[in-house]
């Protein structure tokens, strides 16, 4: 079996491949062109330098294989940069994939598309339903909080400064899992007989954490007396409705004000499955995996054994 990762050199597609190798699949990795993969995955990988969005023929140089596991993303979560990597660079590999009529696509989708109400959750769900739609069989992987959200308030704690909550520290939970858990899972999906398209959401070892306990978790880590400080999450709209007559005749402020709406989202939504019957988040029913913990992780960071992921775009803090 030839595996071919889109998004390799990504937080997620880098994990999702230590993982792949460890276990000596035949890997093809997928990068944009200049992005090198650590020397170590290079010589027992097999490299293709394409840009999916931008080269017409981008395709052309892939070898043959039997099963896509995409992680491609949107690194900002704007509009326009969600339709080109969360829809169209994962059309052109699911058209790809079709053409060498692969046995399975796994995609990895977000939690957060439950309840759509920002760019890039709309373009994951328009490619979601072009899996539904498509002949190849299909896994999309609904992913919950990661650990790398979670790290934004690490310096201020070690620095003595209160961990900011919005409202009680109780408007939202989520069961976060590691990219090396979340990596097994994905992985393990290969394992699995598919006919036509399973959704598989999933989180990490419970019990689901609200960022109340987040600050706990994080102040004993770094052996410092617990200080909180409580923002109103309607902060959000205030700044966005102060940046919406620039926003009009500026890229650059339209960018920020939908970087404001995807924070007022992370402020007041979970991260879990979404009840319809009953209209709330529920804790009991997300699926768990895994045994990395949140405290465990903090303890990692800050005792100096694990660096802190690059937070990338999407960070409040």
């Amino acid at each position: 079996m030839r595996v071919l990762v889109a998004g390799a050199t990504g937080y997620m597609g880098a994990a999702v491949l230590r993982e792949l190798v460890a276990r000596r699949v035949d890997v093809v990795a997928l990068v944009r062109p200049g992005r090198l993969l650590p020397e170590a995955l290079r010589s027992v990988v097999t490299v293709v330098e394409a840009d999916v969005v931008e080269d017409a023929d981008w395709s052309e140089h892939i070898p043959a294989f039997d099963v896509v596991i995409s992680c491609l993303a949107s690194r900002s979560g704007a509009p326009d940069d969600a339709q080109k990597v969360d829809y169209e660079a994962n059309r052109r590999l699911l058209a790809c994939a079709e053409r060498h009529h692969i046995r399975h696509f796994v995609l990895l989708s977000a939690i957060c598309v439950q309840r759509p109400r920002l760019a890039f959750q709309r373009e994951k769900l328009r490619f979601e339903r072009l899996l539904h739609d498509s002949a190849v069989p299909s896994t999309i992987v609904r992913a919950t909080a990661f650990f790398r959200s979670l790290v934004g308030q690490i310096d201020r704690v070690k620095a003595g400064k209160p961990f900011l909550l919005f409202g009680n520290g109780e408007l939202t939970a989520c069961k976060p899992i590691s990219d090396s858990d979340l990596a097994r899972f994905i992985v393990n999906q290969l394992d699995e007989h598919r006919e036509g398209t399973v959704v598989r959401p999933i989180g990490g070892p419970g019990p689901a954490i609200a960022p109340a306990a987040q600050a706990v978790m994080l102040c004993n880590a770094a052996n410092v007396p617990l200080k909180t400080r409580s923002l109103p999450p309607q902060m959000f709209d205030w700044f966005r409705w102060l940046l919406m007559p620039l926003a009009l005749v500026s890229p650059g402020f339209a960018k920020r004000v939908e970087f404001l709406r995807i924070a007022k989202f992370y402020a007041t939504e979970s991260m879990l499955c979404w009840d319809h019957d009953n209209q709330r988040y529920d804790a009991d029913g997300t699926p768990e995996f895994g045994t990395d913990t949140l405290a465990a992780f903090y303890r990692r960071v800050l005792s100096g054994s694990e660096s802190a992921p690059e937070r990338g775009e999407h960070r409040l803090f």
